[in-house]
Order: structure tokens, then C-alpha cells, then sequence
């Protein structure tokens, strides 16, 4: 099949275009730079059909809509849209010329769960203007699947890690390495509250497998949305724990109100309450069903490939 990659160069495009082309699929990417982000440029790369452009300089001149509407391609993988208006283009370009258009989402399109796991079918409560904006595209692409038969998918990411994307860290935020190198130190490291506010982690690999699963399986990926995450989440004291123990160390953990939070981690304190606010718990059960969804990480997986390569390349010193 061809299939068209938007963005493909990021933290999911960066392993699945390789995967695609390995399928034996005819890939192309729409990207600003034409080269992955994430994984080696020889790994399947050189079969790539490259089209460079800047999507955001394009929409804003006008020219995006067109440059779409000449793309030929039976499924498009859209990875980079974030605004309803983004992914109108993108239907009026692409309806009635393509068998599939995927939708990479995100678990803020959910909001806080009121019961855990979260699955795909529960209430949608986006609380920040980015999940709101996701759960409205998300919401559009199903009306017009079941209205008008517009073959969309969407695919709902959770904390997006990988061997060189560090995961959110075990407060809550992307403080750099701060975080691991006080758990391998045996420093004090704050968390809010009781530290039982979770994160969900998934390697940008087994998104890819994901997608890819979407593409394979197209009848029953049709009009559904599906978690993408990794088997289970975990808390921020268990986060901790497991980190500082890779390291022959129990955690120094003091906990601290959300106001003295705020103070001890200044701009980062955003992060950390934005994550904390959500605490992710999400189902995979129906990507399994559905889809043949089988993870290969789990989030201390993700955290020992992502220390493993802080440390081989120093930038983390303990």
C-alpha cells in the first residue's frame, strides 16, 4: 500500500516508518528535515519518498490544503495535528481518495478518569485546551465515519518515551536528569501530596506497533479509538522506588503540599500538576482485542533503556 506519513520523523514516525517499510509498503513522509529524529537514518530510511515541508508555515500561507490534495496515497498517518481546523484540511483533502486516515490523539483527550483503567467507550472530560481540542477531532472523525463512511481511526497515546526521549520522571515532570540522579544519590526527592498520582508511559516502538496493527487490521480499526499505553501505569512513589533501586538505593522521598511543591520546583511545578491532575490509568484491553496489541515495554522497561543511554553517553554521572 502507499501510505503517507505526517511527521514522520518524530517520536513515533521515528520507528514507525522503518516498520512500514519492512512491511513491504511504499512510504511517504511529510516532514520539515528529511531525516528520524529517534532511530539510525539506514534503518530502512533510503526506501523513503521524502517531502519536505514546514506544516505550520503551510497552513498559515494556505498552500497546505493543496499540497495535500496531490498526494496520492490509500492511508495517510497523521501524527502531527492538534487543532480541529488542522484536521478539517485534512478531510476535505483526503475524502473519497484513501481507504484509511489514522489520527494520532492523546490520553488528555480523557480527562481525569473517574474509574480506573479508563477504557475508550468512558465519558470524555479534557480539562486543558490541548486534550479538548484532541477530543474534538476525535469526536468529529467518528461523526463523520458513521455519517458519511470517512475511514478514520484514532490512536491515543500516552507519555511518549524512548531509548533517546526520556520519559516524564518519577515527580511528574522533565526536569533533565535531575530527578535520576538524586534517586541514584540517595538525595531527597519531593513528590506531591502521598506520591499516589500515576503516570502512564508508552515506548514510542510499541506505538508504532500499534499504528501499524491499526493499518494491518483495517476492518476492525475502522470508526474506533484505541489507548495506546504501556500494560499498566504506575505511581509516582513506585516510580521512584523502582529507579532508585536500579541504582542499590532506597528512595529519600519527603512529600510536600501542592504550595510547597510549587515553590521547590518552580516553572517545572506546571508539568508535575498537569500529569498529577490526570494521574493516567488506561485500558489496553480493546487495542488487544481488536487489534492483536502486545506491548513490549513495560514503564520500568522504559526507564532502564532511557538510564542505560544517560549513562553510556554521560550525560547522567552518579
Amino acid at each position: 500500500m502507499r501510505i503517507l506519513v505526517i511527521g514522520g520523523t518524530g517520536h513515533i514516525g521515528s520507528y514507525l516508518v522503518p516498520r512500514l517499510v519492512l512491511g513491504g509498503h511504499e512510504v511517504t513522509v511529510v516532514a520539515r528535515k528529511p531525516s528520524p529524529q529517534y532511530t539510525d537514518s539506514r534503518l530502512a530510511w533510503g526506501a523513503v519518498e521524502w517531502i519536505v515541508a514546514d506544516r505550520g508555515a503551510e497552513e498559515a500561507a494556505g498552500t497546505w490544503a493543496q499540497r495535500m490534495a496531490s498526494i496520492e496515497a490509500d492511508v495517510v498517518v497523521d501524527l502531527i495535528c492538534y487543532a480541529p481546523a488542522q484536521n478539517q484540511l485534512m478531510v476535505e483533502a483526503f475524502e473519497g481518495r484513501i481507504t484509511h486516515f489514522i489520527h494520532c490523539g492523546t490520553i488528555w483527550a480523557y480527562g481525569p478518569a473517574l474509574r480506573t483503567p479508563y477504557r475508550e467507550s468512558d465519558e470524555r472530560r479534557p480539562i486543558d485546551e490541548y486534550g479538548r481540542n484532541k477530543a474534538t477531532i476525535e469526536a468529529d472523525l467518528i461523526r463523520r465515519y458513521r455519517t458519511t463512511g470517512f475511514p478514520a481511526t484514532i490512536i491515543h497515546p500516552g507519555h511518549i518515551s524512548g531509548r533517546k526521549w526520556l520519559p516524564i520522571d518519577p515527580q511528574g515532570t522533565r526536569n533533565g536528569v535531575g530527578v535520576y540522579e538524586k534517586l541514584a544519590r540517595g538525595e531527597v526527592v519531593h513528590l506531591p501530596q502521598m506520591g499516589r498520582e500515576t503516570l502512564h508511559h508508552v515506548h514510542a516502538d510499541d506505538l508504532a506497533q500499534l499504528f501499524e496493527s491499526a493499518i494491518d487490521r483495517r476492518d476492525a480499526a475502522l470508526g474506533e479509538s484505541f489507548s495506546g499505553v504501556a500494560p499498566y501505569a504506575m505511581s509516582l512513589v513506585a516510580c521512584c522506588k523502582f529507579v532508585a533501586r536500579l541504582f542499590g538505593r532506597e528512595p529519600n522521598i519527603e512529600f510536600a503540599s501542592y504550595n510547597e511543591m510549587a515553590t521547590l520546583l518552580g516553572p517545572a511545578w506546571a508539568i508535575t500538576r498537569d500529569h498529577i491532575d490526570h494521574s493516567p490509568c488506561c485500558s489496553i484491553e480493546k487495542a488487544q482485542r481488536l487489534l492483536g496489541y502486545a506491548p513490549r515495554y513495560t514503564t520500568e522497561q522504559i526507564y532502564i533503556e532511557c538510564l542505560e543511554y544517560l549513562l553510556e553517553t554521560g550525560q547522567l554521572v552518579v
